[in-house]
């Protein structure tokens, strides 16, 4: 939906979002809302209850045929041989020279017909690059970003919120399936960027208001994209532009997990040379950090020794500054200190085992 401006792009829940208060903010080309009451309200309502998410300016593409499979082994680095009927599949979209063009779940739901969620600052380029690769494919690859809102319901009490709406069980972690909830039809996936249970849920960008007051209704919290920032950091969940990039490629970015290169993959030959370590060119690694004592780093403070912070905020359950940032490798154990240059200020972090947070925590 266009903004009445036609510069920023609005979700289909705009007039919910205003109703309730929040506060808006230009977001990838769309108007989204930040908070309603508060960053770390909404972070700990996530943490320790329910809340539900707006994120409808994800994109999504649809890809299917005969062949759809052979294309989707070609652009994703992982294995889509071993994704299911049902199943959910992270994986990152590499360059050739192995750099991260942007990292996607995709899910299958039949044989031949997949969707993969996009990042919304990323959509356009992703779909241009699925069309470049679909000829030398009997696949077709259709934009589907205009047909979905997407909603994220996060917490320990997600899913028993949601399966009280629901027509049937919901789908276990890192599957899918289609489902009726608060009476509307939609795609229910076991997946979420908070590292709390939930499911994300995609549906007629015309009936998402309703489901949207069923869900707050039956007790969910609204929760905007600044709470969803802190949640992710907290598990060290990556964010593309800031953690990851075309400057740099997974393994830089402990994503190795997640990469098949015996399947070919654009980029599976650059991926494989930065495995084996390179004396004449020292490798980085991905750490997290927490700061002792006051401070927040931010994207872009200077590591002393080499090095740069690419995500950084205060942790509402830690209540301490955290973060994550791009350092040697020979500096990136636990326990080591490291000192950022927090605006003119040098600050002290000790690198730690990621997730930052965890429940026993």
């Amino acid at each position: 939906m266009a903004s009445s401006a036609d510069t920023l792009r609005s979700s289909p829940l705009d007039a919910r979002h205003r109703a309730a208060g929040a506060k808006l903010i230009p977001f990838a080309g769309w108007e989204m809302p930040v908070q309603y009451a508060g960053i770390r309200l909404e972070h700990l309502a996530v943490r320790r209850n329910v809340g539900v998410f707006d994120v409808s300016h994800m994109g999504q593409i649809e890809t299917r045929g005969p062949g759809a499979e052979a294309l989707l082994q070609r652009l994703l680095s992982n294995d889509l041989r071993r994704l299911p009927e049902g199943g959910a599949q992270y994986s990152v979209i590499c360059a050739p020279d192995g750099g991260v063009l942007d990292d996607v779940f995709t899910y299958r739901l039949a044989e031949c017909h997949f969707l993969t969620v996009t990042n919304a600052a990323n959509h356009e380029r992703d779909l241009e690059w699925f069309r470049r690769h679909a000829p030398e494919s009997d696949a077709d690859v259709d934009d589907r970003r205009d047909d979905f809102a997407m909603l994220a319901v996060q917490g320990p009490r997600a899913r028993g919120l949601v399966s009280a709406l629901a027509d049937g069980s919901l789908p276990p972690r890192m599957h899918c399936c289609q489902r009726t909830v608060a009476g509307v039809p939609m795609l229910v996936c076991g997946t979420g960027y908070t590292g709390e249970a939930g499911v994300e849920l995609l549906l007629d960008p015309q009936r998402a208001p309703e489901v949207w007051d069923a869900l707050i209704a039956a007790g969910a919290a609204p929760i905007g994209l600044g709470a969803r920032d802190t949640l992710r950091l907290e598990v060290c969940f990556h964010l593309y532009g800031n953690d990851l990039s075309e400057d740099r490629g997974p393994i830089e970015a402990g994503l190795g997990w997640c990469c098949r290169e015996a399947t070919g993959f654009i980029g599976a030959e650059a991926v494989a040379r930065a495995r084996e370590p390179d004396p004449a060119h020292p490798a980085e690694r991905l750490v997290a950090f927490t700061i002792r004592g006051s401070g927040i780093a931010r994207q872009g403070n200077p590591v002393a020794g080499g090095g740069v912070v690419t995500s950084g905020t205060f942790s509402p359950c830690l209540e301490r500054g955290i973060g994550m940032a791009y350092v040697p490798t020979d500096r990136a154990e636990p326990g080591t200190e490291i000192e950022i240059d927090v605006r003119g200020t040098p600050r002290t972090a000790v690198i730690t085992q990621k997730p930052i947070y965890r429940k026993e925590s």
